[in-house]
């Protein structure tokens, strides 16, 4: 994904750009750059890199002053990142600014017409050929940069958001959305464009949806927006509940460590207001009907990279809890393997962004064998939520760091509940069932917050192991995800080899990877009422101990019997067994990041990595 911002008003469009660019460079830092209109002309800049070069790229050469401008930061797809490749791309009169953010899929075709006509693209990206679509369409479109971007954007396959800027209208900038996200910011005579309302967070907290294959036109006094067609379009005002300050470090050295800081608080959030005075649930997001729910014979949930190991902790209790059974699979793999859908198969998708392109075509897909979704997101207006039969919020506020750690504990909090509101509808939990298991989620953020406490000796364990080659984790039932999560994040971090298995697995094949001294993290299920387990877990200790592994045991407080294979014990707050993975995983968040700042990695912008993937 990439991260655009435009903007009309009376402030230094710049500067307000530039801002905004910082606070989306977490989407994607392989290049940058502005476009803004000065004095009837275009004022460009772009550099690879992160954020930083531009910065100084401007310095050196000031663009001059103006109240509207474009920019954008990049992850590249098409062309690799250089500063050919980088946005804006502008077109061969230099009259028109594109920044671009998907993929466009029939571009070779349209940049063969361009070139057959005489048009010269000069970078490798599919954008450009929107600049030179836009330089055709202008003059037949009676200089209407916003009819111009319809006419263009009917011509486009693919997933795109475009914003666009012309010398000719020095007041408007045009976006074009399908299948990615945009958002308006609403301003007192200025208004703003934005991939994420992080963007404009300092200038208004009031924001308007944009809809599927909808162009929207900007002036500092109005915003007009239409179909891809030009019918008026209807549109959603929200509420931005959260400040400038939480889209900020505030003192700590990454956003990751503020965010892991974060999550007592984030997990509060999300579970405030859920329960009523007579004990019962209530999502207030929930459109699906009691009757709906009660005909569901069949979940799936469909979710990436965390949210999938999210995805599979929740298995473990909607199982547990309202005896439904219950898949989960990769967004990604779900609607190519021709899966069995009907009108009573509850599609679950998990997206901290909502706008995860491989979750959104799986979502798409189960619309379109009448199954009905429920969506699980951290961001208000986006797409996966206003396309799904029902959402509910995480309330974690905003996560920039790109290695999600309050995202994913927020989503196993909204799974579990998810959960227990079927479980209440379908009468598998009595009402002092549910209470019960609120009463204990409601302990969690004072037993996480005791966890991050204690987190030196895992800072310092890192340390210590900087120069592993290769880390493997182990785990057995909700232990097991969590020991995917730990391998992840440490790939995401610190670009080294590390594995999550089940512990039980161990003998059929992974433990052909014990050697001396190799780090094992094992997660040890609760001992009380899950004893087969936790003794099954030891013995696997006791395994791979024998074979010279360095084991890093997880384990409640109390737990005697894993300190004689322990080299280390991380000891975590007692818990019920489907609870624990909000207490076990962040050890292993606190390792990961520690052991990425010891190798000298960039810990809130991985290399290859941004924070949401908005194409397949």
């Amino acid at each position: 994904m990439c991260g655009i911002v435009g903007y009309v008003g009376q402030q230094s469009a710049l500067d307000v750009v530039m801002a905004g660019l910082g606070r989306l460079e977490y989407r994607g830092y392989d290049s940058a750059g502005v476009a803004l209109v000065v004095d009837g002309k275009l004022a460009t800049e772009k550099r690879a890199g992160k954020l930083a070069n531009l910065q100084a790229a401007l310095a050196e050469h000031p663009l001059g002053a103006s109240g509207t401008g474009i920019g954008h930061t990049r992850w590249a797809t098409h062309g690799a990142p250089n500063d050919r490749n980088a946005h804006p791309h502008v077109d061969c009169t230099r009259s028109v600014a594109v920044i671009h953010n998907g993929i466009i899929e029939n571009f070779a075709a349209l940049r063969a017409e361009l070139e057959g006509r005489g048009h010269e693209l000069v970078s490798d990206t599919d954008t450009e050929t929107v600049a030179h679509l836009l330089e055709e369409e202008y003059p037949r479109s009676g200089n209407d940069l916003a009819e111009a971007m319809r006419r263009v954007s009917r011509r486009l396959d693919g997933a795109f958001t475009l914003l666009a800027t012309h010398v000719d209208a020095p007041d408007v900038v045009v976006g074009a959305r399908r299948n990615s996200p945009l958002v308006v910011g609403l301003g007192q005579g200025e208004n703003f464009l934005a991939s994420d309302v992080a963007a404009f967070i300092e200038h208004t907290r009031d924001a308007l949806e944009l809809g599927q294959d909808q162009v929207v036109e900007l002036r500092s006094d109005s915003v007009v927006v239409t179909g891809f067609d030009g019918s008026p379009a209807e549109v959603r005002e929200f509420h931005v509940d959260w400040d400038v300050s939480a889209a900020e470090k505030g003192g700590y050295d990454y956003f990751m460590l503020k965010e892991i800081a974060e999550q007592p608080a984030a997990i509060a959030d999300t579970l405030l207001g859920r329960l009523e005075s007579d004990g019962r649930l209530r999502l207030d997001e929930m459109r699906l009907s009691d009757d709906e729910l009660r005909e569901i014979d069949k979940i799936i949930i469909v979710a990436c990279g965390t949210a999938f190991h999210a995805g599979l902790i929740a298995k473990y209790a909607i199982e547990h809890w309202t005896r439904i059974p219950c898949e989960v699979e990769l967004s990604s793999e779900f609607r190519y393997r021709d899966p069995v859908l009907t009108r009573t198969t509850l599609v679950v998708a998990i997206t901290q962004s909502g706008e995860t392109m491989d979750t959104l075509m799986a979502l798409r897909h189960a619309r379109e064998q009448r199954a009905r979704v429920l969506a699980i997101c951290n961001t208000n207006g986006s797409t996966i939520p206003r396309e799904s039969d029902a959402v509910l919020y995480t309330h974690a506020g905003p996560e920039v760091a790109v290695a999600s750690t309050k995202g994913f504990l927020t989503q196993i909090v909204a799974c579990y509940l998810v959960a227990l509101y079927l479980g209440q509808i379908r009468g598998t939990k009595f009402g002092d069932e549910i209470t019960s298991v609120v009463r204990d989620l409601r302990d969690m953020p004072d037993k996480v917050a005791s966890v991050l406490e204690t987190m030196e000796p895992v800072r310092a364990l890192a340390r210590e192991l900087r120069d592993a080659t290769s880390v493997l984790f182990i785990g057995r039932h909700v232990g097991y995800p969590i020991a995917l999560e730990g391998a992840l994040k440490l790939k995401e971090l610190a670009y080294m080899h590390a594995e999550g298995f089940a512990a039980g697995e161990l003998k059929h094949g992974p433990i052909a990877l014990i050697e001396d001294g190799v780090p094992v993290f094992a997660v040890v299920p609760a001992a009380k009422g899950r004893s087969v387990l936790h003794d099954k877990l030891v013995s696997n200790l006791q395994e791979i101990r024998a074979r010279g592994a360095r084991t890093v045991v997880i384990a409640e407080e109390g737990d005697t019997a894993v300190e004689p294979y322990a080299d280390q014990v991380i000891w975590i707050p007692s818990a019920p067994s489907l609870l624990q993975p909000l207490l076990s995983a962040i050890p292993l968040q606190v390792f990961a990041c520690e052991m990425a700042s010891a190798r000298g990695h960039d810990v809130d912008q991985p290399r290859n990595l941004a924070k949401s993937v908005t194409v397949e």
